[in-house]
């Protein structure tokens, strides 16, 4: 039974139970593996990549609870996380992060030279990013920056090359990260305020909901300018269609800024990576 308890600690202590993060990981990291193989991805670099983002949004989430440890017992939401709560202690979960990170480095050893030398940015920015809601308002740009580097990387180990065609469907994603994380911030703003945690939603203020639109129409006008460099047709520009009414929806989702509302509209983020990702394979599946 004490087995059993302790594992249970470790899952929660992942976010094996809320998989939101890892999806919002796992599409552009596929936008990239399909769009650099032009169709299926090897199988064994869609393993990998499917696998890492796993293992380094577990690792990820460790690095963030051990960052925020002293702060998620003031904030409701996160207050009996296992680390803040005392369940865990910092050096069990320090260990079980650099575990996984070893596991997911391992993997990255059976691609490339280049994508090898890609990962060690992508460690530095998913661990770097707990921090920086310390000392700057604009940690989701951080954040961003990781959750997209996996689109850089699915390039260089499908191609082993970075075309130039990369970097605006990686501007995208990372915007695209901005937008959902302002709006996770938004649910915690009030208690943020009160423990000194900085985040795009305190710098944005009263004007974040109109940002984060001009955002979302930044997005979807970088993924739009992706279609004729990947080949991508009628399709594909349904699904951006599609994608812009979720935006919509997301908007209207925030217009009260209430806490449980800011939520949902973050966790739609879920369905604008799917559609985006169905029109990629769609399109490509329906060229001749």
């Amino acid at each position: 039974m004490k087995f059993l308890s302790r594992t249970s600690l470790y899952l929660e202590l992942i976010r094996l139970d809320r998989p939101i993060g890892s999806l919002l990981l796992l599409w552009p990291t596929w936008w990239g593996l399909w769009l650099a193989a032009g169709g299926l991805p090897s199988i064994a670099n869609l393993a990998i990549f499917t696998a890492g983002v796993f293992l380094t949004r577990s690792a990820g989430c460790i690095v963030n609870d051990f960052a925020d440890r002293d702060f998620d017992r003031h904030v409701k939401r996160t207050s009996e996380r296992p680390l803040t709560s005392g369940r865990i202690s910092s050096r069990e979960a320090l260990t079980f992060a650099a575990i996984l990170t070893a596991i997911a480095f391992a993997l990255v050893l059976l691609t490339n030279l280049l994508t090898i030398m890609l990962s060690f940015a992508a460690a530095g920015l998913a661990f770097m990013y707990p921090f920086m809601k310390r000392y700057t308002h604009l940690p989701q740009f951080v954040l961003g920056l990781a959750f997209s580097w996996g689109i850089p990387m699915a390039f260089a180990a499908e191609t082993g090359t970075l075309p130039a065609c990369v970097w605006p469907l990686f501007i995208a994603a990372v915007l695209w990260t901005v937008v959902y994380d302002t709006f996770y911030a938004m649910c915690d703003r009030d208690d943020d305020l009160k423990v000194g945690i900085r985040s795009t939603a305190i710098l944005f203020g009263n004007a974040d909901r109109l940002i984060t639109a001009l955002l979302q129409v930044v997005v979807l006008v970088l993924l739009a300018l992706c279609a004729k460099p990947f080949g991508l047709g009628d399709t594909y520009y349904l699904a951006l269609g599609a994608a812009a009414l979720i935006a919509a929806y997301q908007q209207w989702l925030i217009r009260e800024r209430e806490r449980m509302a800011c939520f949902r509209a973050f966790l739609n983020n879920n369905w604008f990576g799917a559609v985006i990702f169905l029109g990629i394979v769609i399109d490509q599946l329906l060229k001749p």
